[in-house]
């Protein structure tokens, strides 16, 4: 029986987290309550408070079911011999993913399309600025590892590289987003992939001495 309980318990908190994507899908974070989470998953309001303190707990609850974007595209070993290598592989197999995982690619929307910058959603803001900002070091790191290596030049400006192509990464995944229909992201991606490091390999305007426009 307590078995039984537990995987009760357990299913109760998947259909909570399953209509919290629907619902903030279709009306982003900040406008919807609980108890509308609540109503389509077909529990009592108390149900989702004995399974998520807040809203803000919910919502690092979804997160947690993947990583966030800058957590997934930047975790290679930092000391990796071929650091270009991992850090292709992971993008690579986030963007197959991106096409094969429906769910995934509605948090990744949530997280990047629906999620208000608004006071009301402080504390959600803070969790996505955390994850950039761990992003932005670990894709940092992997440069600095890849320029220690030889996979990059000695003089690439590491202060430019890094916002360009961090920005380049999720410009691709939010223009997909907007319209799914549009291309296919594997496909598109793999090309941007190449595309980025290439040009951090051979532009001129990313190494210290940069040539003026």
């Amino acid at each position: 029986m307590a078995k039984r309980t537990k995987e009760d318990a357990q299913e109760t908190r998947e259909r909570i987290l399953d209509a919290a994507i629907e619902v903030f899908d279709q009306r982003g974070v900040s406008r919807p309550s609980l108890s509308e989470i609540a109503e389509l998953a077909g529990v009592t309001r108390g149900a989702v408070y004995g399974h998520f303190q807040n809203k803000t707990d919910l919502f690092s609850a979804l997160a947690d079911r993947i990583q966030l974007p800058d957590e997934s595209l930047c975790q290679a070993p930092q000391q990796s011999c071929d650091p270009l290598g991992e850090l292709r592989t992971r993008w690579l197999f986030l963007y197959r993913e991106l096409m094969a995982n429906e769910q995934l690619r509605r948090i990744f929307t949530i997280i990047l399309m629906r999620c208000e910058w608004v006071p009301e959603n402080g504390e959600i803001n803070q969790r996505c600025a955390q994850g950039h900002a761990e992003g932005t070091v670990r894709l940092r790191n992997l440069i600095e590892n890849a320029v220690s290596v030889g996979q990059l030049p000695a003089d690439l400006d590491i202060q430019v590289a890094v916002p360009v192509i961090h920005a380049g990464i999720l410009g691709l995944l939010q223009e997909w987003l907007m319209n799914t229909e549009a291309f296919n992201i594997a496909e598109v991606g793999a090309r941007h992939v190449e595309a980025m490091i290439e040009m951090l390999q051979t532009s001129r305007h990313l190494c210290k001495q940069a040539i003026p426009a």
